[in-house]
C-alpha cells in the first residue's frame, strides 16, 4: 500500500488557475504505476479526471480535458496536476492514488485526506 499527501488547493476566481501536487510516502511507488487525479464535489460520486502512466501515456475526464494536465516527477515520486481556466463546477476535494488503468482504472490504495480546490467569485 501508498500513502499519498496531496497539497496546492485553495481559492481561487473563475478562469484561475491552481497547481496539484501529490508525493508519497511511507512505501513508495514503483515508476511503472499508473497514477491518477480524483476528485469529488460536494453530494457527488468520487471521480477519475486525469492519470498517467510511466510510459508517458494519459488520459483525462471529458470535462477537463484541454484545461488540465497531469505530469510526474517519477525520481521524487510525485504527481502534478495543472490546472487552467478553472470553473465553479471544478470545485471539489481532488485526490491522488495509484489506478489500476487509464481512464476507467479504479484506485488500489486508500485514500488520503486531499486537497480543497474552491472555484468562486
Amino acid at each position: 500500500q501508498v500513502q499519498f499527501v496531496e497539497s496546492g488547493g485553495g481559492l481561487v476566481q473563475p478562469g484561475g488557475s491552481l497547481r496539484l501536487s501529490c508525493a508519497a510516502s511511507v512505501r513508495f511507488f514503483s515508476i511503472s504505476d499508473i497514477v491518477g487525479w480524483y476528485r469529488q464535489a460536494p453530494g457527488k460520486e468520487r471521480e477519475l479526471v486525469a492519470a498517467v502512466s510511466s510510459g508517458g501515456s494519459f488520459d483525462y475526464a471529458d470535462s477537463v480535458k484541454g484545461r488540465f494536465t497531469i505530469s510526474r516527477d517519477n525520481a521524487q515520486n510525485t504527481v502534478y496536476l495543472q490546472m487552467y481556466s478553472l470553473k465553479p463546477e471544478d470545485t471539489a476535494v481532488y485526490y491522488c492514488n495509484r489506478n489500476s488503468g487509464l481512464g476507467s482504472g479504479s484506485a488500489l490504495d486508500a485514500w488520503g485526506q486531499g486537497t480543497l480546490v474552491t472555484v468562486s467569485a
